[in-house]
């Protein structure tokens, strides 16, 4: 895999450390749909401007499919943080520097963004200054100079969310890859990268803010292709673990909460086809929600600058298997046999740790 590195002086911001609180106790078909390629390799490049081309005018919402590979001895490790991009400050550097500490220490493959990249309102134009200040010169360390799988968040719509879009940031930084909807293929495990704002009833009505909805409308055709489109990939879809990842939550204690139109439209599909783990990012803060009906394992990660603390509801303890109010990010490992997660505070420390195991014998 072919990575350019981009250096940048970090700016230092000095923050007062947000702490947090600990709940839970730690423990153990589609134009594009048969497009295929190795993200590092030229052609992605191509690809990238071929899905930009069509993003605007189209309702259409396809899951372009990418394929990355896993390492010599069939495992991958990738990091997973969202909420972040706000030009270093309330504790962004801290995180990053410790997101590339234990980046190194796992050897990540990847990074995953869960959305609202830039605040408070997105970029103003695939030139805006905020992409380079909240990005390039944030996440610095040599660990975090991988791809960066990434999705847009509620706040990205509220600027121009086709910017983010733009093949032309990859010029600015090659680490870069944010598309609407998309998969991204390992050999162990597939990631489902789904548009959630689209779903959210109350941004087509709120007054205080405006979205910029070009390339998702009309809206009910664009969502009816999405969830035709996810559903069929996840039915087709051999690979030993399923992820989907989007920014809004399906199960959260936090501030948000539940989301009810995803639990209406898209937790059906994710049942159905076996999907192990929901990621996502929207509440600030970091939290493992596990499930009476299936076993799907509800995931956020939001917490990579501004956190919410003591922003909380109350939820089934049955359930709630970790929460944590304050600023940190996700890791992850997998292999053929077995899914590890860490939950890590702004310091690196890890809080929660989860495992789970498939029996290789068995049939998926």
């Amino acid at each position: 895999m072919v990575i350019t590195k981009t250096m940048a002086h970090n700016h230092n911001h000095n923050h007062q450390i947000n702490s947090g609180r600990i709940a839970g106790a730690a423990s153990s078909s589609s134009s594009f749909g048969n497009l295929k390629r190795v993200v590092g390799m030229p052609l992605v490049v191509v690809l990238f401007s071929i899905i930009f081309f069509f993003t605007i005018p189209s309702c259409f919402s396809q899951l372009t499919r990418l394929e990355h590979q896993v390492k010599d001895d069939g495992s991958l490790s990738l990091l997973v943080v969202g909420d972040w991009g706000r030009r270093g400050h309330f504790n962004q550097t801290i995180v990053a520097s410790q997101m590339g500490r234990i980046g190194k220490e796992l050897d990540i493959d990847f990074v995953v963004s869960t959305g609202d990249n830039f605040y408070d309102d997105g970029l103003k134009g695939p030139h805006d200054p905020a992409f380079e200040e909240s990005f390039t010169e944030v996440y610095t360390a040599d660990s975090l100079q991988k791809p960066w799988y990434t999705i847009l968040g509620n706040h990205d719509y509220r600027g121009d969310a086709v910017a983010q879009l733009n093949p032309f940031l990859r010029k600015v930084d090659s680490r870069w890859l944010c598309l609407r909807n998309f998969m991204v293929d390992t050999e162990i495990a597939t990631f489902f990268f789904v548009d959630t704002t689209p779903f959210v009833d109350k941004y087509y009505t709120e007054e205080s803010h405006t979205y910029d909805w070009r390339g998702v409308s009309p809206r009910k055709a664009y969502l009816a292709n999405l969830l035709k489109d996810l559903e069929t990939a996840l039915r087709e879809s051999s690979s030993r673990w399923k992820i989907v990842v989007g920014h809004h939550a399906i199960r959260s204690a936090g501030h948000h909460g539940d989301t009810e139109e995803l639990i209406q439209h898209l937790l059906p599909i994710l049942k159905a086809n076996n999907v192990d783990l929901y990621v996502n990012g929207h509440d600030h803060c970091l939290e493992h929600i596990s499930s009476h009906d299936s076993p799907i394992q509800y995931l956020t990660s939001g917490a990579g600058s501004k956190a919410w603390r003591g922003d909380t509801k109350k939820y089934d303890e049955r359930v709630m298997k970790f929460f944590y109010d304050g600023q940190g990010f996700m890791s992850m490992q997998l292999t053929n046999a077995n899914v590890e997660v860490l939950f890590h505070d702004v310091l690196g420390q890890v809080l929660h740790r989860w495992k789970v195991s498939k029996d290789l014998h068995s049939s998926m």
